[in-house]
């Protein structure tokens, strides 16, 4: 499994250690009595450069042959965000990966603004920038044939049951929710062979002291590291938002510049490489398999719903 804190499982601890979809999941794969290989590199924090760097040199090393590669949303957050390096980054890992016959898992995020409540000019910037990274997920996940999990449906959003205290991270009920929804996929390419994890949590949810202590300290840092390098570029993001209603443009030249950039980076990964083609392997047997996915501390695209 390669990406960041969604997929390191936070938000759904366990004796100490964050397990998370993947873990679930991964338990699922193989029949009763059978075991699966399963390596988690995805790590809290990590942007797009860290999966296509280290994490990416250890899953194909590890040689899977299902590969998570689920990441984006720490790079909607960073000012030196830059959707066509990204673009070129995932496809990089995707390729690699799908070159070695590895069945690639995908999935498109909710915009961080948006969970977190923030204020319309605020917000909107960040909505575009997540926009993008799901158009680029989509495009690369029907290049590859991936198996792609929609994350970021109002029915998956709207449901407060699913989130954690952070408002950015499932809750236990949320990652069983995102193992349940791959598991379907899975099985329905016949990739999974083991029973569903169960949708309902086996752990009391955190009582409201707990949730508010986590905001109080873990939240609270988050907050501060995200605004030494966000803040001032949102601030200026959003003053150009609230100048262009002000002149009575709206959001349509904002739109259409994003647009824009985003039509370019496409462009340029198209360009780079041509659709791959799988070359003899079995892409079917899951029982006994290794599965890529931070330490443990579309013509071919399967789409559902969150």
């Amino acid at each position: 499994m390669l990406g960041d804190s969604l997929s390191e499982g936070v938000g759904d601890r366990v004796d100490g250690a964050w397990r998370g979809w993947a873990t679930l999941l991964a338990d699922g794969l193989a029949p009763d009595g059978e075991e699966t290989a399963f390596l988690n590199l995805a790590v809290s924090g990590a942007l797009s450069g860290d999966v296509a760097g280290e994490q990416a040199r250890r899953a194909l090393a590890f040689r899977p042959h299902l590969a998570s590669v689920v990441v984006g949303v720490n790079d909607t957050l960073r000012r030196t965000f830059d959707i066509a390096l990204l673009a070129r980054r995932l496809d990089r890992v995707c390729g690699d990966l799908d070159a070695l016959g590895a069945v690639l898992l995908t999935a498109c995020l909710p915009d961080p603004g948006r969970m977190l409540g923030l204020p319309p000019p605020l917000a909107r910037p960040l909505a575009r920038r997540q926009r993008s990274v799901n158009a680029v997920v989509h495009a690369l996940s029907a290049r590859y044939g991936a198996v792609h999990l929609h994350l970021a449906d109002r029915a998956w959003t709207d449901d407060r049951t699913l989130w954690s205290a952070d408002r950015l991270h499932p809750g236990e009920r949320g990652h069983r929710a995102v193992a349940a929804g791959f598991h379907r996929l899975l099985a329905d390419r016949g990739l999974a062979h083991g029973a569903p994890p169960a949708p309902d949590p086996d752990r009391p949810p955190p009582t409201r002291a707990e949730s508010l202590l986590w905001l109080a300290t873990a939240g609270t840092g988050w907050v501060l590291r995200r605004s030494r390098d966000l803040l001032p570029q949102l601030l200026l993001l959003a003053a150009a938002e609230l100048r262009h209603r002000a002149g009575g443009t709206g959001t349509g030249p904002l739109d259409a510049h994003a647009d824009d950039v985003l039509a370019a980076a496409l462009a340029s990964v198209t360009a780079n490489r041509a659709s791959a083609h799988r070359t003899g392997t079995n892409r079917t047997a899951v029982p006994g398999t290794a599965w890529a996915a931070a330490p443990r501390s579309a013509s071919r695209t399967t789409p559902t719903t969150g």
